[in-house]
């Protein structure tokens, strides 16, 4: 079992660190070598990668600003950055310790309250879905850096994007301009690599010496391993608030890490004593972001063991290696097959310590590769990867030649001051806005005006005052920060 783990949890990371390919997908791919071996060793195996999956994204999120996959998104925010300013070494060192936290106390919150997190996730209707996307959508003001109607252009960009295809409910064809490929819509790793990835790639071509002698100059920096551990555990709040965060929203079917890595970073942000040094390289930022992402895993395992709903796409994934094994994943399960689930929680966190060597070591090897390769090799190497990872999707070159069109206009999009993760966040929450307000009002149709539904559910009353609470903190924080700025570059002498 302990090879299994770290073959797994080796062969995770690898996948998850190359843009395109993500944990969904390598999860596919292996379940039917699972269907040889023992169901706990299949298990064992399927926890490891994707542990392993979730964690890779952020080497290559850090280092060339291409997320490995959506749950890495917050953590290019900042850890790019960070690697711009020599100090990849860092921020690959706090994503690794954010990643264990995260995993240990995931797998914590399964044992310890799974059953009120499932009852939690059976409360969420529609309704609450939709303010759960509008309470993401509030994120916009922090990720939008120097304009709010820039963030708020950027999202509505996204929330365009999202509405190709065929709609979520109903089945309506939507803006495929009569070509049947755009039917399944815009594929979110495609749009992501496109936004974040191809426009670093022109801007490394564009100014290729400049970066190659910022390369050279961060290959010089000195380990800070043991800095960077003790500056993170210096600050357990947000090691245990990411966590808890990433915890509750993997319990919400639908939701999973790509959404709690986003809600994470906002609140760390918020909850910063330094809030302007986020979106400059804040380990902060990273450390939240893989916290959440890997607590997620042991959160989404709540309804898919105990209800059988699977929590996000790989755990929909888990949920039919358990039915193809013969296993019924409900409340029965703890008890019929108590030696098996227990087991392979316990393997999940094994395989979270099992990462933190892994991952420095093939992380801190990865960094030094990457820092001294010239441009033009590592230009190229990017774009052969994420065309792979982008028609590995869905074997569609559509999605590669949606990748590179997407590319271009987020370049053109940054140098006019909207930033990708704006973009991408309408993208991701979009579809889940549109399928809870059309459904929620769907099944509020005898009453006299239906989109009363909306405000008179107790959970989506506690969601409203969250997105009033959200925005007037950030408006208020956007609005005291010029005055901070002023007040020190006075200090300053500037």
């Amino acid at each position: 079992m302990l090879l299994l783990i770290v073959i797994g949890t080796v062969s995770g990371v690898a996948v998850g660190a190359m843009p395109g390919l993500s944990a969904t997908m390598g999860l596919a791919l292996l379940v039917p070598f699972s269907f040889a071996m023992d169901p706990t060793a299949g298990l064992v195996l399927l926890g490891g990668f994707y542990v392993g999956a979730i964690y890779g994204g952020a080497f290559t999120a850090i280092l060339v600003n291409a997320p490995g996959t959506p749950s890495s998104i917050a953590t290019a925010l900042e850890g790019y950055p960070m690697t711009k300013q020599g100090r990849s070494e860092e921020a690959i060192v706090g994503a690794t310790i954010g990643s264990f936290v995260g995993g240990v106390l995931g797998v914590v919150a399964m044992v310890v309250v799974g059953p009120l997190l499932a009852g939690f996730a059976l409360n969420f209707g529609p309704q609450e879905y939709f303010w759960v996307a509008v309470f993401g959508l509030t994120i916009i003001v922090t990720l939008a850096e120097d304009s709010l109607l820039k963030g708020i252009l950027g999202v509505v960009f996204g929330l365009v994007l999202g509405t190709i295809g065929l709609a979520p409910v109903g089945g309506d064809v939507r803006f495929t301009f009569g070509m049947s490929e755009l039917q399944g819509g815009v594929e979110l790793i495609p749009a992501m690599i496109g936004f974040f990835t191809i426009p670093e790639v022109i801007r490394l071509i564009a100014n290729r010496h400049r970066d190659v002698e910022v390369y050279e100059q961060r290959a010089e920096k000195q380990s800070q391993v043991k800095a960077t551990v003790i500056a993170v555990f210096s600050r357990p709040l947000n090691l245990v608030r990411s966590s808890a965060i990433g915890a509750v929203v993997g319990a919400l079917p639908g939701a999973g890490s790509s959404v709690s890595n986003l809600v994470a970073y906002n609140e760390a942000r918020r909850a910063s004593r330094t809030p302007e040094r986020f979106g400059k390289g804040e380990v902060d930022g990273v450390v939240a972001s893989e916290t959440a992402n890997n607590a997620t895993i042991g959160g989404g395992l709540v309804p898919t063991l105990s209800l059988g709903v699977p929590g996000s796409p790989p755990h929909a994934i888990i949920l039919g290696a358990l039915l193809l094994h013969g296993l019924r994943p409900g409340p029965g399960l703890f008890e019929s097959s108590g030696d098996l689930v227990y087991t392979f929680v316990t393997a999940l966190a094994i395989c979270a310590v099992v990462m933190v060597p892994v991952g420095l070591i093939a992380g801190r090897g990865l960094q030094r590769a990457v820092v001294v390769m010239p441009t033009r090799y590592l230009a190229p190497g990017i774009v052969v990867l994420s065309m792979v990872g982008a028609y590995a999707i869905r074997n569609s070159i559509i999605d590669v030649l949606l990748m590179g069109l997407l590319g271009v206009v987020g370049y053109l999009l940054r140098t006019i001051g909207i930033g990708p993760a704006t973009v991408v966040l309408g993208l991701i929450l979009g579809p889940i806005a549109e399928e809870g307000l059309v459904q929620g009002l769907q099944s509020s149709v005898g009453m006299d005006m239906p989109w009363t539904s909306f405000f008179s559910r107790p959970i989506s009353i506690v969601l409203i005052l969250a997105c009033v609470l959200s925005v007037g903190w950030s408006l208020r924080r956007a609005r005291r920060g010029p005055k901070r700025d002023e007040v020190t570059s006075g200090e300053d002498g500037t």
